[in-house]
């Protein structure tokens, strides 16, 4: 909580030693900005041991502040691991919260609890600049008009988005609602059923391309890249692909420029390395892993010129970072980028198995840190957080009485000042909970292929309960199910004791 003090009282603080001599102002409530990076690797940054590109900034800054090791999404998918971290509530308690289309309507509610909310409630001013990919309005949006519900309805005051991801329709930029920069003359249709008549697309003009699809991506052409669904009109306003991470930088730039006198909440999730992956020319070949590695020491730059910006306007050490992926890595996403060709001995996951779309431990595990200068000194912990603890924990940070049940608080963890992390969580991928206490991960039974051939990366699909303990196999490889009956047990109990039995369509909800 932070308090204010009457005059008459100020005395005592000098005997303390809280204030200086010439009365220096009490702190006020620090800036928060969490950084959200897209398909991100738990091994995709040098200070985790990659080689093959550096990662300078986020490095700088994750050693000068708290790191984790055991730093979770909740989710292996982008849409739900969103939803969590604005939301403090698990995707998998929210049907809806599913990779969603350019279409989809809202999936947070008008009424709900967010994370915007709560510091709106405690002063702050609220902003996301970056990638959005919760849905907008209710489902039939006219993208010439208002488009409402969406980030503004949900706590932000000001917000300047891309819909869904860069690789789906539409590709415009949204400011408050209102597509920038659309010539109402040349309206915007869009439609992920059916094709617009006349309107080129990746599988049937492939003369037209400039990057070449490898699944799932061969619709509407934008750029000279296919997309995944298809629009028509709405060409002034189009983004161009390789300027997209300097736009959002600029406009966070200009936030910080134009908010800092009072104390602002700012979410910028970046949509960097997610496919397409379109670095600016300037950084191409900056990394040995092609435009996936480029994309990310692209991302790197960005956080650097972020902290430029808050040290120059004089708010640096009034500001705390939050830095995390949405979810674990993948190469091959849809598009020949030369990703995998280029990979070589990298390991974007680590030491651990699976990856994006994966329960296995690299599906979640990601780079997680916090930065606060001069607040937060130097450390790494082994302590498991989850992005879910983020609300609750901003929510102790700002003197908040908001919680939910299941975001823990644990601001001490945060500020490098415990070592305290949660026992437990359910972890989940495409539908599918594994459950994680301690150092055992519990995978029930579940139907379908063991590998996603388009991806190549292991789902973690099994017919048989999976039972890891990662303090003894860190890659999960020797699966003890069969070997250690009450450990399962207790894991089985503890994980329907939060999930209920009605967890998936599995082969079996019961141990042999």
């Amino acid at each position: 909580m932070f308090l204010k003090f009457k005059p008459t009282v100020l005395f005592l603080f000098f005997t303390l030693g809280f204030i200086s001599c010439n009365e220096k102002e009490l702190p006020t409530k620090p800036n928060i900005i969490i950084v959200y990076m897209d398909d991100l690797g738990y091994g995709d940054v040098s200070y985790n041991g990659a080689t093959r590109l550096q990662t300078p900034n986020m490095d700088a800054m994750a050693m000068a502040g708290m790191r984790f090791n055991s730093g979770y999404a909740t989710s292996a998918t982008c849409t739900p691991s969103r939803y969590a971290l604005l939301t403090g509530v698990y995707p998998w308690r929210e049907k809806r919260a599913k990779i969603l289309a350019g279409t989809a309507p809202l999936i947070i509610g008008t009424d709900q609890m967010t994370l915007p909310k709560m510091l709106k409630k405690e002063g702050y001013q609220t902003a996301i600049i970056g990638k959005w990919h919760l849905g907008l309005g209710n489902g039939n949006v006219n993208w010439n008009q208002l488009v409402s519900p969406g980030p503004n309805e949900v706590g932000f005051d000001y917000s300047y988005i891309l819909a869904a991801t860069q690789d789906r329709v539409p590709t415009v930029y949204i400011e408050d609602g209102n597509v920038v920069g659309l010539d109402p003359n040349d309206p915007i249709e869009v439609s992920y059923k059916k094709n617009f008549e006349g309107e080129p697309t990746g599988l049937d003009n492939p003369e037209l391309l400039t990057m070449k699809w490898h699944h799932g991506h061969n619709s509407s052409i934008v750029n000279g890249i296919p997309r995944i669904g298809y629009m028509k009109g709405g060409e002034a306003a189009k983004w161009s692909d390789i300027d997209m991470a300097d736009h959002f930088l600029n406009g966070i730039q200009k936030y910080i420029k134009d908010h800092k006198d009072q104390p602002f909440f700012l979410y910028y999730p970046m949509q960097q390395p997610h496919v397409p992956r379109t670095p600016h020319p300037r950084f191409e070949g900056l990394s040995e892993l092609g435009p996936r590695g480029d994309a990310i020491v692209e991302a790197d730059w960005c956080l650097g010129e972020l902290k430029k910006t808050l040290e120059a306007e004089g708010i640096l050490e009034n500001t705390l970072i939050i830095f995390s992926s949405d979810n674990g890595p993948v190469l091959n996403d849809g598009y020949y980028d030369d990703s995998d060709v280029k990979n070589g001995d990298h390991m974007p996951a680590g030491p651990y198995r699976g990856g994006k779309y994966s329960l296995f431990e690299a599906g979640t595990r990601v780079p997680f840190f916090t930065y606060w200068k001069g607040k937060i000194q130097p450390g790494v912990s082994d302590a498991m957080v989850s992005q879910l603890d983020i609300f609750s924990s901003l929510a102790q940070l700002v003197g908040s009485e908001v919680r939910t049940n299941d975001s823990q608080p644990l601001l001490d963890l945060f500020l490098g000042q415990s070592d305290v992390g949660r026992n437990e969580m359910v972890l989940e991928a495409t539908s599918r909970t594994a459950f994680k206490k301690g150092d055992w991960v519990m995978i029930p039974p579940y139907k379908g292929p063991a590998v996603n051939k388009n991806v190549q990366i292991e789902l973690g699909n099994n017919s048989d309960f999976q039972l890891y303990n990662l303090a003894e196999d860190v890659g999960q490889q020797n699966n003890l199910a069969e070997q250690q009956p009450e450990k399962l047990q207790e894991m089985l109990t503890a994980f329907e004791s939060i999930r209920g039995k009605g967890y998936g369509k599995t082969e079996k909800l019961e141990l042999k």
